[in-house]
């Protein structure tokens, strides 16, 4: 029982700092910064002084980063104390213990690595924060008045990603309804409405308007022909939005 404790304990942080990380992600961050300011608020281990200023001025953001704090230091102690009993109890089955333990935590790491798992757990969440909180408030100093599903966010690239090492023109993403605003490059340089001849490097973070649905899947999007086919999939989308927008522009003119 105390090894099954464990478990179920640290599943239901996952779950936490997910939740947490995606709510930060409706506010405008990256995924990346997301996920690691929620799991460092949620480990009390902080932030840099660029990251924190984030969080404390924007007050969707410092709610939520207050409730993981405070979740976060229940939690360990739950976590130590669990701990402590699980290794107090063991006996003559230990090998057995031990053994559940290590296998328990090896599917809770595939499980938080899948990106099957996390794509679908990602929408779900979505979904359900945005029908039961009011995360949708934004910050105007920070983001533009946008509404409906559409969303001024950021996104980290990494060297795998399908945006990596490629040309806006070349990327056609106006193509899928996704606009780069801006480009923050890994050395601090900033790029204010790039041009179409701009290659996105690995380590930018790059600023997009666009649904939020369609710039979540952009960011889980990799090089390399399954890239290029969800690419065209989400051309093919955009373009059956367009003629849906316009027949309905001539029906009601």
């Amino acid at each position: 029982m105390p090894v099954v404790s464990l478990l179920i304990i640290l599943t239901l942080s996952l779950l936490v700092t997910r939740v947490a990380a995606v709510g930060l992600m409706h506010t405008g961050l990256s995924r990346e910064a997301a996920r690691f300011q929620a799991r460092s608020a949620f480990t009390g281990v902080g932030f840099t002084t660029g990251e924190s200023e984030k969080i404390v001025n924007h007050p969707v953001r410092r709610r939520i980063v207050m409730l993981l704090m405070l979740v976060g230091n229940a939690g360990f102690i739950t976590v130590i104390s669990t701990s402590m009993l699980t290794f107090m109890t063991i006996e003559d089955d230990a090998g057995i213990k031990i053994g559940l333990l290590v296998a328990g935590l090896a599917l809770l790491w595939l499980v938080a690595s899948s990106r099957w798992v996390d794509g679908h757990l990602s929408r779900a969440i979505s979904m359900l924060l945005r029908r039961y909180t009011t995360l949708d408030v934004r910050d105007y100093a920070n983001l533009l008045q946008v509404g409906g599903e559409y969303r001024v966010t950021e996104l980290k690239v990494g060297a795998e990603d399908w945006l990596a090492h490629r040309t806006l023109l070349d990327l056609s993403l106006r193509d899928e309804g996704v606009m780069v605003l801006g480009i923050n490059r890994a050395d601090g340089e900033y790029l204010g409405a790039p041009r179409g001849t701009t290659e996105i490097q690995s380590g930018d973070t790059i600023i997009l308007y666009g649904k939020i649905g369609m710039c979540e899947r952009l960011d889980q999007r990799r090089s390399g022909h399954e890239g290029e086919a969800e690419h065209r999939a989400a051309v093919e989308e955009e373009q059956r939005r367009v003629e849906q927008e316009q027949v309905r522009e001539a029906v009601s003119s």
